[in-house]
């Protein structure tokens, strides 16, 4: 559902489960930002819907740098959103709270629009779509 990758002078690196093959943080620390990072992001909730950014799918990716800052890549559920102005200094002050994290840089995007089946089940569970 979302991408989260480290970013490296040779380009991103996926991780998945939380393990990078070639990354300067070592793999434990890195499986541990990325669940911190994953963790932080669900405190965030739209306020209009009863459920975190994250598993609303709003998170489209994560990049972790060698120098431990944090790229986030997001949209919302319709770019006329009331909270379009707010939501990325939730994202920084949540992230930016993780131990380890140098900093945070939240850019919205808006392609590919943000779409219902980008949600998880649990998110589906909350708004009673599933």
């Amino acid at each position: 559902m979302n991408d989260v990758s480290t970013t490296q002078e040779t380009g991103p690196e996926t991780v998945s489960n939380g393990i990078v093959s070639a990354s300067a943080i070592p793999a434990d620390e890195l499986a541990r930002l990325t669940d911190d990072i994953v963790s932080a992001l669900k405190t965030v909730y739209d306020p209009e819907i009863p459920a975190d950014i994250y598993e609303l799918g709003l998170v489209y990716k994560i990049d972790i740098e060698d120098d431990r800052s944090v790229k986030i890549d997001m949209t919302l559920t319709a770019p006329g959103c009331p909270v379009a102005g707010e939501m990325p200094g939730w994202v920084e002050n949540a992230v930016g709270a993780v131990e380890g994290v140098s900093g945070v840089e939240v850019s919205m995007v808006f392609d590919p629009p943000w779409t219902p089946d980008r949600m998880s089940e649990e998110a589906q569970v909350a708004v009673g779509w599933y």
